[in-house]
């Protein structure tokens, strides 16, 4: 593991510890994980490859009591991904390129998902989801020519989270367990 990991990985172990409250939890972490995205020199290469059809989701640290999960999404380009939930808390923070995010209001089965807000995240840049802040969204690499990088830390092994994808048009949600690409 890379030591700007490995320090980051010590960080969220004592936050953890000393942060009880989701949104201290965010307050305290910001600082952290800004400093890990804000230099583009520690992401192994292995974690960093796209693939021509599909996102990777690469796990860089699961966390042993399975507390929180760290993990490099790649987007080659023009992906994205469905709308979908993630049921923990999580910041999302850009390493290389940018991706634009879609959130959406909770959805009312039967009636299409109503889109909220939309924002471009750059390098350097963080956004949370959770159910309190909000937790639906769709995101998208926000070039069609080149990858994009973003490196998120959930509040579980996120790969084991049983969570919902939506169907854009009738608000339908279904039940997903994403893995990893490198599992």
């Amino acid at each position: 593991m890379d030591s700007k990991l490995k320090m980051f990985v010590g960080e969220v172990n004592s936050v953890l510890a000393r942060c009880r409250t989701e949104d201290k939890l965010f307050e305290c972490l910001q600082g952290p994980f800004r400093e890990l995205i804000s230099v583009d020199d520690w992401l192994s290469p292995r974690f960093a490859q796209p693939h021509h059809t599909y996102y990777q989701q690469y796990l860089l640290h699961a966390d042993p009591e399975e507390r929180f999960s760290i993990v490099s999404f790649v987007w080659g380009p023009g992906q994205k991904t469905p709308i979908h939930n993630h049921t923990v808390w999580g910041m999302i923070g850009v390493l290389r390129g940018a991706e634009i995010g879609i959130r959406y209001a909770r959805p009312t089965p039967g009636m299409p998902m109503q889109a909220i807000g939309e924002e471009r995240l750059e390098p350097g840049m963080i956004d949370f989801v959770s159910p309190t802040v909000g937790d639906i969204h769709a995101v998208r690499n926000a070039f069609d020519d080149r990858v994009s990088i973003s490196v998120h830390v959930y509040g579980a092994n996120i790969g084991k989270v049983a969570r919902e994808v939506y169907d854009a048009a009738t608000g339908v949600g279904k039940l997903f367990v994403s893995g990893f690409s490198n599992a």
